[in-house]
């Protein structure tokens, strides 16, 4: 069976499809539509992910410009989108309020909501963050492609090492042009900092990753990039 990349190696992917993504027409509005799995699984490490989430939304305030849409599922056929907001208070409290309940992953929803946000105005990217896919494939994979023709990559965040959701997201990120990267527990700065890039590519392109990533991890990974 084909060993799967590196988290390492998925995180300078990333980084480096995130860099040659041409920037915005200066001043615009962008739009970014954030994504979480709120199922049952991911109780056990949920207040982690809701602390390293938070840092896309300080983001959000820090680069300003950015329209967020917070997204979630959960339960039974439960499926959630908040109004777009910028102000980083408001949707922290939103994503505080949410708590896991069992049921099953909901990732066409996510996709085919994504992809009716894009006929009402320009989406920047899809960024969803889950552990799990339990879905068929061959349907969610289907409707990414739609969502690809708008020109809208998948950043897929995984928590965990599911093998059946890693080949899943993989391809969803791959027919997208986004990115999917799986990270644990200990890689929690890794993804603090990929969840600042979003925001900062989102809003200014090559030059916002620069001015993201200040620490000497990822100021590495950009050199990388480079080489």
């Amino acid at each position: 069976m084909k060993e799967l990349p590196s988290s390492e190696t998925r995180i300078n992917q990333f980084l480096a499809k995130a860099a040659a993504i041409k920037p915005p027409v200066q001043g615009t509005t962008q739009r970014l539509i954030f994504a979480m799995d709120a199922t049952a699984s991911r109780s056990p490490t949920w207040d982690l992910a809701c602390s390293l989430q938070a840092e896309l939304f300080g983001a959000v305030r820090d680069v300003g410009n950015i329209l967020v849409q917070l997204v979630y599922f959960r339960g039974f056929n439960e499926f959630r989108a908040s109004p777009w907001k910028s102000t980083p208070d408001a949707l922290l409290n939103t994503m505080l309020g949410v708590r896991c309940l069992g049921g099953r992953t909901q990732v066409l929803r996510v996709v085919e909501h994504a992809r009716r946000e894009c006929a009402a105005h320009p989406i920047r990217a899809l960024v969803l963050v889950g552990d799990c896919f339990e879905e068929n494939p061959t349907e969610v994979v289907a409707a990414a492609g739609q969502l690809a023709v708008h020109g809208v990559p998948m950043f897929i965040f995984q928590e965990g090492n599911d093998r059946d959701a890693a080949r899943a997201f993989a391809e969803l990120a791959r027919i997208t042009r986004g990115a999917h990267v799986p990270f644990r527990p200990g890689s929690a700065q890794e993804l603090r900092e990929l969840l600042r890039a979003v925001a900062a590519y989102a809003a200014q392109g090559r030059s916002g990753l620069e001015t993201a990533l200040n620490n000497p991890m990822a100021r590495k990974l950009l050199t990388q990039i480079d080489q």
